[in-house]
């Protein structure tokens, strides 16, 4: 195995998914193993855990795989070093805009969330701080 490579195990501690979620990914398409070693393991490189991070980072924000995997076909046009016709490229920037829009709005929703849950759990520490009686 080159150092280029690397198998699941440490490629699932640096994303921090679990091999189970690691190899779902696989199944449906989303991240797929460069290579595999005489043995028949996955191998991964840098750019296959890259991709998983993109793919972490999309979970959190409630993407589904679908939108997980048109947001990766279009960052894998973009990427390809291929020369794109003006309008593929046109309409692969604004896939990715249009996700960069959609994941602004939810992490905003998110925000809006946690200062809500902190806002509770003050309300939550101040039941529990005894009154003085007078």
């Amino acid at each position: 195995m080159s150092s280029e490579h690397m198998q699941i195990g440490e490629v699932a501690v640096r994303t921090e998914l679990s091999l189970r979620t690691i190899r779902h990914y696989e199944e449906t398409g989303l991240v797929i193993p460069s290579a595999r070693s005489q043995g028949g393991f996955r191998l991964y490189t840098e750019a296959d855990v890259t991709r998983l991070m993109v793919i972490r980072r999309m979970k959190p924000l409630g993407f589904t795989l679908d939108e997980m995997r048109d947001l990766l076909r279009a960052t894998d046009r973009l990427d390809s070093g291929d020369a794109l016709p003006d309008d593929e490229r046109a309409e692969a920037l604004d896939r990715v805009r249009d996700f960069e829009r959609r994941a602004a709005e939810r992490v905003a929703d998110l925000r809006t969330q946690l200062v809500r849950a902190e806002e509770f759990a003050g309300t939550l520490r101040e039941r529990l701080t005894p009154v003085p009686s007078s």
